[in-house]
């Protein structure tokens, strides 16, 4: 097989198993992303995808891997790893590993400045570590900034100033 023909095979089936996954065929998708990550340990695509297929299935602890793997290997777009990000820091953050989820929504906010799912999942990871003045901090802003909420709006000065210190008084 040459490998151009081994890249076709591998979109197809790579296709195929996110199609499983999408119609709720998750273990079957698995199963089949599982043999993709065999035969392509460094595809990045292929272990983000096997990550996923992991997760919905609430097998947190050997999502993680793929996880790394994915984000270590490059080649994910943008929007990919974006997701990898979110999804390995939210895997942490349900096994109880709360250092490694605020150090991954961290470097995942280094990369994407202002994403509010990673300021969302950090504030949890904060909250977790009881770094509660910096996790509402970072609610209450990205509550003011993006609220359409009238009344979010109307008082949006006020947030955010008090975002900056909650135990301030007059």
């Amino acid at each position: 097989m040459t490998e151009q023909n081994s890249g076709c095979d591998r979109d197809t089936a790579l296709a195929s198993a996110v199609r499983l996954r999408e119609q709720g065929q998750h273990e079957q998708a698995r199963q089949r992303l599982l043999a993709l990550a065999e035969a392509f340990p460094m595809d990045a695509e292929v272990a983000c995808q096997t990550a996923w297929a992991h997760d919905v299935l609430g097998l947190e602890a050997e999502a993680v891997p793929f996880y790394e793997r994915a984000l270590s290997e490059g080649g994910l777009s943008p929007q990919d790893r974006l997701g990898a990000l979110l999804g390995l820091g939210s895997t942490y953050r349900v096994l109880g590993r709360y250092a490694e989820a605020v150090d991954t929504f961290r470097g995942g906010l280094e990369e994407f400045p202002g994403d509010g799912g990673l300021q969302t999942f950090l504030a949890m990871a904060l909250f977790n570590t009881e770094q509660h003045h910096e996790a509402m901090r970072l609610l209450l802003t990205l509550l003011a900034s993006s609220s359409e909420d009238p009344g979010v709006q109307r008082y949006r000065r006020a947030i955010e100033h008090y975002a900056g210190d909650l135990n301030e008084t007059v």
